[in-house]
């Protein structure tokens, strides 16, 4: 598959996003790099504007709330944003590009947060738009009725940071998703559901939550660290330690760079007490010290630091790949914008045949 787009900060390389330098990342927001994928149809002089624009569509009207209300208890987050997006094709249908881009941008934190309330059994909590795009996340899923969540800048840069990390990765299992599916001409919202239902997968977009349940597998299994060690090291054994090297970064993983700094600010900050942050200290203090990890470049990337950060802000593994969604959105919009300027043909991956020839055709009960 083609893909000729390549706007400012689109994706990493070992030394950092294209078109920027990595630390470039650490004064962005999330939404200093949609407004860049966005501009061709969405006409804004400045952020501060551009982030109004998608604020403004933030509300979630009566008959979208009754969804929610239809699901089971403890529905998994994933499957009703995935539902709740593709619905929007059918509240807000448009052929206006810049709409749908700037519609989803502003929908898609408040329909992630209510996912998230209800999943926790918890009251909807209103956007506000005074708030910052990111603010307003955590707004909506820690404010209650009754107390308002207190905004942490802190907080809010480290979470900031993990979306843009997240934002665009190449043509991954889900970006190829959108692309496929937009390449029928299918809507903005559809498409993005799509994605975000081949994000769902946990060999796509779970290796966060996978890196939780093998601390809580330590946790819950006892024994010294260096036990865990040593299985990991050892070939036969089928323990894994998860969050360490990547199959794209052959050396480092340099979005690993930045979230770390992140993480140890809202450890810090927020003065968590969690063994299972601890194990995943000391795990970190063995992998960039210990030659067997050393000499493998089995080195902690983004999603053991995501990971960190998700549990100790209080989000259940049940939410990382729905945040993960969060980030990807301008680069899922990107590639499909990019798609619709080129005119590119409806996507058709190429199958070959490797059945049997010709034969003569025989009566069931003969075969």
């Amino acid at each position: 598959m083609k893909n000729n787009f390549k706007p400012m900060l689109v994706q990493f390389d070992e030394q950092g996003y294209k078109g920027a330098e990595t630390e470039a990342i650490n004064k962005l927001k999330l939404l200093d790099e949609a407004k860049v994928w966005c501009e061709k149809y969405i006409d804004v002089n400045n952020l501060k504007e551009f982030e109004a624009n998608a604020m403004s569509e933030s509300d979630l009207e009566e008959n979208i709330k009754k969804i929610y209300a239809a699901y089971p208890e403890k529905s998994h987050p994933m499957g009703v944003l995935s539902s709740v997006v593709c619905s929007l094709s059918a509240f807000y249908p448009t052929d206006d590009k810049a709409a749908s881009m700037n519609l989803l941008l502003g929908k898609l934190p408040t329909i992630s947060a209510w996912a998230f309330k209800s999943f926790m059994g918890k009251d909807f909590v209103a956007p506000k738009k005074e708030l910052s795009y990111t603010e307003n996340i955590l707004h909506m899923m820690f404010s209650t009725p009754e107390k308002e969540y207190e905004i942490d800048p802190i907080v809010v840069s480290a979470l900031d940071k993990l979306l843009i990390l997240h934002a665009e990765h190449e043509q991954n299992c889900s970006t190829s998703t959108v692309r496929i599916v937009g390449s029928s001409h299918a809507s903005l919202h559809s498409s993005v559901s799509a994605g975000i239902n081949a994000l769902w997968g946990p060999l796509h977009g779970g290796a966060n939550q996978a890196v939780i349940e093998m601390l809580e597998q330590i946790q819950e299994g006892g024994g010294s660290l260096d036990s865990w060690i040593a299985k990991a090291k050892d070939k036969s054994d089928p323990f894994r330690l998860m969050g360490f090297g990547h199959r794209v970064y052959k050396s480092f993983d340099p979005r690993a760079k930045i979230i770390k700094v992140a993480v140890d600010q809202v450890l810090n900050q927020l003065g968590i007490q969690d063994p299972l942050i601890d194990i995943a200290k000391q795990l970190e203090e063995v992998a960039l010290n210990d030659e067997y990890f050393k000499a493998r470049n089995l080195y902690p990337n983004v999603d053991f630091y995501s990971g960190i950060i998700y549990k100790a802000l209080g989000i259940p593994t049940e939410m990382f790949t729905v945040m993960f969604a969060l980030g990807r959105l301008p680069g899922w919009i990107a590639q499909w914008d990019e798609m619709m300027k080129n005119g590119e043909p409806i996507g058709r991956p190429r199958q070959i045949y490797v059945g049997e020839n010709l034969r003569p055709y025989k009566e069931l009960s003969q075969r």
